[in-house]
């Protein structure tokens, strides 16, 4: 049960009354970014029969065409894939690289190391089935301070015929910051300076709706994310998309399904409706999200511990970091996460080995979608400095409520 205490809930008021100007900047995001939105609906001329299902090979489905033309046209791009088949954002990643990469060919990271799930997708750890196993190379340039390096970046350009380029927008599991579209307009003009045919691809997961403008918008080839983050809505079962350049959505459809098919087959089995109204209800459940992180920022920091970004700050994703310093504070937040969630909320998570992960993880997750990241959770590794990465909210009550259950645990 949700029996907060009056300390609690006046550190609660303190917090809002300290962010309410931020509020008002994500209500006017989110306002922009529905327009967007309803209009992409209303050129596409979305109507009752495409929420309907095919099965076997999905020829003609009328539902997933239009999902993909209105994808292209919230995010400016020449063509999209939008599908169910993806089961998550790394398994589109992994399908946009295999697609647009060929043995020989190398492609470089210019964020430092990717997420952990991409470890075996790109070879570190010589995975049989990974991209180095078929003879595909890897360069990689870290963050300066925090800030793309321009200069090791150009540098490698030139020395090196790099294929494809890979920015990760999201921080994942690392301490650095999130990428701003703005740095990533920034990049892409100076990567272009040296070579203008290099594919530059974005993981764009978590970030999606957090400002006004998106990765094709400034220059990026291709962009990737999830449907059960920030697009999803908190309504769509699974899958993930693709967005960008018309002839590489091309080469990665036909990865995804099968060569010479491509974009022309994969049945909706029923998930059309639930995609458009998760895309629909985006706008709000994305700023519902962003709320729920600025409060909980603003709480933390008031309580003494070391948040990113802070509550004033520029907002480039959905996730909020807390940095605990040790493994006890760290487990207890996230099991008040799980407290506060409305499933399994009787559950107690735990460290374990989750797969694609080298070290422990917990992870609080009471979502309605498995795995869920739109919805509130909160995950970490077990690992120095100890940090908690909190996400989601599909309202801002609902939020609000785990995060005050939460720091609640935490005090106990």
């Amino acid at each position: 049960m949700i029996n907060l205490d009056e300390k609690i809930l006046k550190l609660a008021n303190e917090a809002e009354n300290q962010v309410k100007d931020e509020f008002e900047k994500i209500d006017k995001i989110a306002f922009q970014n529905s327009q967007k939105v309803l209009n992409a609906f209303q050129k596409n001329k979305v109507a009752e029969v495409h929420f309907q299902e095919t099965t076997g090979y999905g020829y003609g489905d009328i539902g997933r065409d239009t999902i993909e033309a209105i994808y292209a046209t919230i995010f400016h791009a020449e063509d999209s894939l939008v599908r169910g088949q993806f089961i998550s954002g790394s398994h589109a990643l992994t399908v946009t690289l295999f697609g647009l990469l060929r043995p020989g060919d190398t492609m470089m990271s210019i964020t430092g190391k990717p997420y952990d799930t991409l470890d075996s997708v790109i070879g570190f750890n010589n995975n049989p089935s990974s991209l180095k196993s078929y003879g595909v190379e890897y360069e990689q340039v870290d963050l300066k301070q925090d800030e793309l390096d321009v200069e090791m970046i150009q540098k490698k350009l030139r020395e090196k015929k790099i294929k494809l380029i890979e920015i990760q927008r999201s921080r994942g599991y690392s301490t650095r910051e999130s990428i701003s579209i703005e740095k990533v307009e920034s990049i892409i003009k100076k990567i272009r300076e040296v070579d203008p045919h290099v594919i530059v691809m974005i993981d764009n997961c978590y970030c999606e709706f957090v400002g006004e403008k998106e990765p094709i918008e400034v220059g990026a080839d291709i962009a990737v994310g999830s449907l059960i983050k920030n697009l999803g809505g908190g309504i769509a079962p699974n899958g993930a998309y693709v967005v960008g350049r018309k002839d590489l959505i091309a080469l990665v459809a036909e990865r995804l399904t099968v060569p010479g098919q491509g974009k022309e087959v994969g049945p909706s089995l029923g998930m059309n409706r639930k995609i458009l109204q998760g895309l629909f209800e985006a706008p709000s459940v994305v700023k519902a999200s962003l709320k729920t992180a600025i409060l909980a920022s603003q709480m933390l920091e008031n309580l003494g511990y070391k948040v990113r970004p802070r509550a004033h700050e520029p907002r480039v994703d959905i996730v909020q970091t807390i940095e605990f310093g040790n493994a006890k504070d760290l487990i207890r937040f996230c099991q008040g996460i799980q407290m506060g969630s409305p499933v399994d909320s009787q559950s107690v998570p735990e460290p374990w080995e989750m797969p694609g992960y080298d070290d422990k993880v917990i992870m609080a997750d009471g979502s309605f979608v498995a795995g869920s990241s739109i919805e509130l959770s909160c995950d970490a590794p077990i690992r120095e400095p100890y940090m908690a990465y909190l996400q989601g909210g599909l309202t801002y009550e609902y939020g609000k409520l785990g995060v005050l259950k939460a720091i609640q645990n935490l005090q106990a």
